[in-house]
């Protein structure tokens, strides 16, 4: 894994999403994971597309570099980004 300290390299992520909401954003803290809420629905794989786009976008990377290694059906998710070219200011560097 990458050092997040300088934004840059491989970083696994521990997630609680809500889809459903009314906009994709990050919004703290849900015991030791990040809250992501997604606008999506939890339908045929939407929020999962919807996350992982989110996600592309805040570390500067294409989607093809983002994949959620833990709990796809699920609201608790491991989402694992290679190779991020910033870290985003939405999520402070101390990860879980």
């Amino acid at each position: 894994m990458g050092n997040p300290e300088d934004g840059i390299g491989d970083v696994m992520l521990a997630l609680h999403v809500q889809p459903g909401a009314k906009r994709t954003e990050v919004v703290g803290r849900h015991g030791d994971a990040w809250k992501v809420r997604l606008a999506a629905p939890p339908v045929d794989g939407k929020a999962n597309e919807e996350l992982i786009g989110f996600l592309a976008g805040l570390f500067g990377v294409p989607k093809r570099q983002v994949e959620i290694t833990a709990g796809a059906t699920g609201r608790r998710k491991r989402v694992l980004v290679r190779g991020g070219v910033r870290w985003p200011a939405e999520i402070p560097r101390a990860l879980p």
